[in-house]
């Protein structure tokens, strides 16, 4: 089993800036994409961005920009580091790792933006 810990969320104002960190552990091996999804409150779950197998950074339209993924392959930990936020960035921000016909969620982490 795959485990996920996530950390970094809470309360920033308008303009600032959070850092998301996640770390994978327990049954590992396979895995060979991490990333970011969000889901604000009445919203559909949405992806932020991901890293691909081969080690590029794919970004949803809506942070392209302004947040900027990174990642450790060997130690299966990916960050995501938000800028510029906006009151629309308020969501539950959730770490995944996935390998073949498999896909690992965290726990999520709320980000609070205040405008």
């Amino acid at each position: 089993q795959v485990r996920l810990v996530e950390s970094g969320g809470g309360l920033v104002q308008a303009g600032g800036s959070r850092r998301l960190s996640c770390a994978a552990s327990g049954t590992t091996a396979g895995i060979n994409r991490m990333g970011w999804h969000r889901q604000a409150l009445g919203k559909q779950r949405e992806l932020v961005a991901f890293i691909t197998s081969s080690g590029g950074n794919i970004y949803a339209d809506s942070v392209n920009g302004r947040f900027t993924i990174s990642g450790d392959n060997a130690k299966k930990t990916v960050t995501l580091q938000m800028n510029s936020l906006n009151a629309e960035d308020t969501a539950v921000y959730y770490c995944n790792a996935d390998r073949e016909f498999q896909r690992f969620w965290g726990q999520g982490t709320q980000v609070t933006v205040s405008s």
